[in-house]
């Protein structure tokens, strides 16, 4: 039997058989990473070939000796072979300690490599030194709220009936998919129009047809602006935002935001129920929703593991943001700044993992008060991998592969020797570059590195050394 942690190696080389075809196709919400890896995995088993007429019995085809293997098979730590086919700890410090002595890299750089399956420490430098993470820190994002909620939770957008008859409250639940859109531009999740039509449907089944609107998006509490200000990364983070406070038909990537979510995404939801026949009186007010009121509507996010997957690929803040707040409402604590700092790293510190020095100061990495260390997030990484967290493998599919999707498209691409073997998270700010994720070895094995640097003379040039390091972990025996 192919156990998990094969399945989970197996995954990070998928990229190998992605194109961007496929990866466009797909969509971002059930990228061409994740069918991939389903495909694969279905590989594994001995009922396929129907087609061709194939008894599940019988002895599977062998290739033919024109069309040899591509991919080394994933090897489980301690099975048989040849032991110098292992790496050895002292060839990966030999090949790392030049490149991470790049002066590219800032004067203050750190390291961790692991060996998911076993935990061993193959190199570390500066390992529990707590730093800046930029976005990587979304690895710790994604982990707390998986571990919170489960990958198939799924986020609530509801209207419930007022306060007196012909009155309505949409009520802001902290969908981040939450679109208004007629076509979603980043595929399933809530949606406004939907919403509306069942709205709409409810209410003329009752005889009204004419409504006062009001809002709640009293779910998340604190300011609502980023501790940065005001900032094309981030929309004013509210619990009803719709379209990520975008004014354009963009999807990701930096935009100027709304600067009121709220009441836009109450005053697009007004419309579409005018264009349904109920006529909305006055303009949109916020009001609290009455305690325990039956919905007359609702629409949901795609399960959580797709909202993980998505922020991880393209490093979205915004839905970072919110799952740092539902990480914080289901651990009881407010759901603001304050209570994602308290809730984040208590849910990390249940798993199991060292959280000593961390600071979660947000859910995106935009705040340079957050601290993490280069061990923490290859043990967060390792803890995904593990078969007794199935819960956190959204954390592993969601991570780009190298000169294939997401933020690490056109890094370590064309000709590197890591292209579609690597799976990481950038991290971004001035100053401050970073990079974590996994990697297959030559010899199997599912390895998870970090490398976090400080005061960073120029972005570009650090890039190319964090891809430098992270190819070296991919290729070196």
């Amino acid at each position: 039997m192919v156990k998990t942690w094969q399945l989970i190696a197996v995954s990070a080389v998928a990229g190998l058989a992605l194109s961007a075809a496929t990866v466009a196709a797909a969509g971002p919400w059930d990228s061409g990473q994740r069918k991939a890896e389903r495909d694969k995995a279905a590989s594994w088993g001995r009922t396929g070939g129907a087609d061709h007429g194939t008894d599940p019995a019988a002895a599977l085809p062998q290739a033919a000796p024109s069309a040899p293997g591509v991919l080394a098979g994933v090897r489980p730590a301690g099975a048989g072979g040849d032991p110098a086919a292992a790496a050895e700890p002292g060839a990966l410090a030999a090949a790392l300690r030049p490149l991470l002595a790049d002066p590219a890299l800032g004067t203050v750089r750190s390291a961790s490599v692991i060996d998911t399956a076993t935990g061993k420490v193959l190199y570390e430098a500066g390992a529990r030194q707590p730093m800046t993470p930029a976005s990587t820190v979304k690895i710790a994002t994604a982990a707390a709220s998986l571990a919170a909620l489960g990958p198939d939770h799924r986020i609530r957008t509801t209207v419930t009936p007022g306060s007196a008859p012909g009155r309505i409250v949409l009520v802001g639940g902290g969908d981040p998919s939450l679109t208004a859109r007629k076509k979603a531009p980043a595929g399933s999740g809530g949606s406004l129009v939907a919403l509306a039509a069942d709205t709409a449907q409810a209410l003329k089944a009752s005889g009204t047809d004419s409504v006062a609107l009001g809002y709640d998006d009293s779910l998340y509490t604190g300011p609502v602006l980023h501790p940065i200000g005001e900032n094309p990364n981030l929309a004013p983070v509210t619990a009803l935002t719709a379209d990520e406070g975008r004014p354009d038909a963009s999807f990701s990537g930096p935009v100027k935001r709304s600067p009121d979510p709220s009441r836009d995404t109450a005053r697009a939801f007004a419309a579409l129920l005018k264009e349904r026949g109920v006529k909305v009186t006055g303009e949109p007010a916020r009001a609290k929703a009455a305690t325990g009121a039956v919905p007359l509507a609702t629409t949901f996010s795609p399960p959580l593991a797709g909202l993980v997957e998505r922020m991880l690929t393209h490093s979205d803040n915004d839905i970072a943001e919110a799952l740092a707040r539902q990480t914080a409402l289901a651990s009881g604590a407010p759901a603001g700044f304050d209570g994602v700092a308290q809730a984040v790293g208590a849910r990390l510190a249940a798993l199991g993992v060292d959280t000593a020095g961390s600071r979660f100061a947000d859910g995106s990495g935009l705040n340079r008060a957050d601290k993490v260390s280069a061990g923490l997030l290859t043990a967060l990484l390792a803890k995904a991998a593990d078969p007794q967290h199935p819960e956190l493998r959204p954390v592993l599919t969601g991570l780009p592969v190298a000169g294939f999707t997401g933020t690490l498209r056109t890094r370590n691409s064309g000709g590197s020797p890591a292209a579609g073997l690597l799976r990481a998270k950038t991290g971004t700010l001035s100053g401050v570059n970073s990079l974590a994720g996994t990697v297959v070895d030559p010899t199997g094995r599912l390895l998870a590195f970090a490398f976090l640097t400080a005061n960073t003379p120029e972005p570009g040039a650090a890039e190319k050394g964090l891809d430098k390091l992270a190819a070296a972990v991919a290729t070196t025996s």
